[in-house]
């Protein structure tokens, strides 16, 4: 599968989703509330003017797009040196930046990041995110997971003694 054309499809339909989910929870959401789904799974709209867990909310939105952009184009210059055969790395590649990019949208638009997926106990939470955090965490797992199948399928010299 030496075309790009399907990993480009994947981009979009990452932003797309992600874009379109946000939209309803930015329309139907009170701010902060807590929704219970599950017993450890609820919706909280919040914003995250930070990266990664808030992390660098004191950057200012102008450096966070260009960290983000700078990152974006880290993980296309990687995909492009993967070999076509590494499907899944090239999907993990295609997944990091749909959701890098879905992120990216909200921060130049709104000036920070729509979350609103909270896994929780009545002791504990994790912190918000969003389905582009969803998109990057499974993708770069994809990559990850690309890495190891390789270095497994590598033939391993025989040691000549045996």
């Amino acid at each position: 599968m030496k075309s790009w054309s399907p990993y480009v499809v994947l981009v979009v339909i990452a932003i797309a989703l992600d874009q379109w989910i946000k939209q309803l929870v930015e329309n139907g959401l009170a701010f902060q509330e807590k929704v219970d789904l599950l017993p450890f799974l609820a919706l909280f709209r919040t914003y995250n003017t930070g990266i990664a867990f808030s992390m660098f909310s004191s950057f200012g939105d102008i450096s966070l797009v260009v960290i983000a952009v700078l990152v974006v184009a880290f993980v296309l210059y990687l995909a492009t040196r993967t070999p076509a055969g590494h499907i899944v790395a090239r999907t993990g590649f295609a997944l990091i930046i749909g959701g890098a990019l879905g992120n990216l949208i909200d921060r130049a638009v709104y000036g920070h990041v729509i979350d609103y997926i909270l896994f929780h106990t009545p002791v504990w939470s994790f912190a918000v995110f969003n389905l582009a955090d969803a998109f990057i965490s499974v993708g770069a797992a994809l990559v990850v997971l690309d890495e190891l199948i390789g270095w497994r399928r590598e033939v391993k010299p025989q040691d000549p003694g045996n």
